[in-house]
């Protein structure tokens, strides 16, 4: 038989092979469905819902690449490729934005991570109805809408009636007018960042914590173990795993910044912006004023690749040093 012929009659055979496996497979899949057909009815409506609020609008990405034209549409408007993306970088404060988004995340990550982390294993230590006020004390400002925090802010800052200034004149300070001054800005932003969000985030890690077995403490408790011991080869171990992923994750958003935090606490004031800017702030300031919505998209499709490379290469070093740690 000639080897053209031959081969033919092989790949026809593996294509054969092939079928019944195919359809098995799919017989499977239609048997999964119908035993869990009740679940996934009832699963319909998050799906649908994320389906139509994540998903569909994401055909607005292409107002990135196109000089759009309410008169022309969505699809009608001229395609201009990446020029809305030179908005960002020729922008005169192009590198100050960049580095405050990038440094201020970093900062929020790292500084949100360790308090968590560390109210999380005091937690622990308490007594179950001491527990309670607590998690519920630190649990409440993550509900508080940064509107509402900004006002916080001002009764704290204000030059005139501000606490922060009265308790400063009790000790023979001048006031300040923090809203004039750039520097007070490194220290005030990431404490308020911290106080807002560590309650969530230690709440996450003591259900970390709940969930390790108690055998391993009996046993360390057997063996002399002190409680900081067990802290630190029992309880920050197990935790690893749990640090890895919320770390990862919150890489993923470290060029997306907290526009609420960086626009209504410092109260969008122009003497501090060289260190209260960021890339949200900026877009935002410029799309009011430009009206420039094609620019603004280029930002904020900019953003979102960034974040999922970002995730993407910290989860591969992941891989790459601790297998099982890796997200994905």
């Amino acid at each position: 038989m000639p080897e053209p012929a031959k081969r033919r009659t092989r790949s026809r055979g593996k294509a054969d092979a092939a079928r019944p496996a195919a359809q098995s497979r799919i017989r499977r899949e239609i048997r999964m469905f119908r035993k869990n057909r009740e679940l996934l009815v009832l699963a319909l409506p998050g799906i649908l819902f994320k389906l139509v609020i994540a998903y569909v609008p994401m055909v607005g990405l292409i107002l990135a690449f196109k000089n759009f034209r309410y008169d022309q549409g969505l699809f009608g408007s001229k395609w201009v490729g990446l020029d809305n993306f030179e908005f960002l970088f020729k922008a005169q404060d192009a590198f100050r934005i960049i580095r405050n988004t990038l440094l201020y995340n970093f900062t929020y990550i790292v500084t949100g991570t360790v308090a968590a982390l560390l109210f999380a294993l005091l937690l622990n230590e308490l007594s179950g109805r001491m527990i309670k006020m607590y998690q519920t004390t630190m649990f409440l400002p993550f509900f508080l809408s940064m509107v509402l925090v900004g006002y916080i802010g001002n009764a704290f800052l204000d030059f005139d009636n501000g606490y922060l200034n009265k308790l400063l004149g009790y000790v023979g300070i001048s006031p300040h007018n923090w809203y004039l001054e750039k520097t007070p800005w490194i220290f005030i932003l990431p404490l308020v960042a911290l106080w807002k969000g560590v309650g969530f985030s230690t709440l996450v890690y003591y259900a970390g914590i709940t969930g390790i077995s108690p055998d391993y403490y009996e046993a360390a408790t057997l063996d002399g173990a002190t409680r900081v011991q067990m802290m630190l080869r029992i309880t920050l171990p197990l935790l690893k795993p749990l640090v890895i992923i919320l770390f990862i994750l919150g890489l993923g958003n470290i060029f997306r910044g907290d526009f609420g935090l960086h626009y209504f606490i410092p109260n969008n004031a122009g003497p501090n912006f060289p260190t209260t800017d960021i890339i949200d702030t900026y877009v935002y300031r410029a799309l009011t004023k430009l009206g420039d919505i094609n620019s603004a998209a280029a930002v904020g499709f900019l953003q979102s690749v960034v974040g999922l490379v970002t995730v993407v290469s910290a989860n591969s070093i992941v891989r790459r040093i601790d297998r099982d740690n890796a997200l994905f």
